[in-house]
């Protein structure tokens, strides 16, 4: 009986400290808080993307601190991620050309025409990969002194992109003045309800 007891209180000791906080989104599963590269992340926020309808994805923010405007995040120091999980299965070739244009349209010409390379590289990593399947989980991580680290099922694609604009750039997809999908964005910066 005592060991029950001790059990008892270690669970709600760790329910207390937040050790099993996590929110769900659309069945997903997002942790309060990761280590990557050796720093502590909190979740910003975490979200839906739709396209029309359709349910594609989610998507969660970690940064070493929260931030609830998209200078703010792109200002923040450290770490940061963003985890997406298909909601549906797509063609990774597809997707990878829907980030190229969510860049292109949350960037002015010069600053695009430099990422280029980058854009291209990154749009080859998610052709060779062919498909995503539904609960397929990618993540898009910026780690200082590496650079942009593109995973999927846990496995590194390719070397990191080594500039933090490239990162930025990509963050605007869901953060930029025309976000892939606005109630994502507000999610993301911790603004969903």
């Amino acid at each position: 009986m005592k060991s029950w007891k001790s059990l008892l209180a270690v669970f709600v000791f760790a329910l207390g400290t937040g050790a099993w906080a996590q929110t769900t989104v659309s069945g997903v599963k997002y942790a309060e808080s990761i280590d990557l590269a050796g720093q502590k992340l909190q979740l910003n926020g975490a979200g839906v993307r739709y396209r029309a309808i359709v349910k594609v994805y989610t998507a969660g923010l970690y940064m070493t601190r929260k931030a609830d405007t998209t200078d703010a995040v792109l200002a923040t120091p450290g770490a940061k991620r963003m985890s997406i999980t298909m909601l549906r299965d797509i063609d990774s070739g597809e997707l990878g050309k829907l980030f190229t244009r969510g860049v292109e349209d949350n960037m002015d010409k010069a600053a695009f025409s430099k990422l280029i390379p980058g854009l291209m590289r990154m749009s080859q990593l998610f052709t060779d990969v062919k498909k995503l399947n539904t609960n397929d989980t990618f993540t898009i991580d910026w780690i200082p002194g590496t650079g942009t680290v593109i995973s999927v099922k846990g496995v590194q694609q390719g070397e990191p992109f080594k500039e933090p604009e490239f990162y930025n750039a990509l963050l605007r997809i869901w953060l930029g003045p025309v976000p892939a999908d606005w109630k994502l964005k507000d999610a993301l910066l911790g603004k969903a309800g």
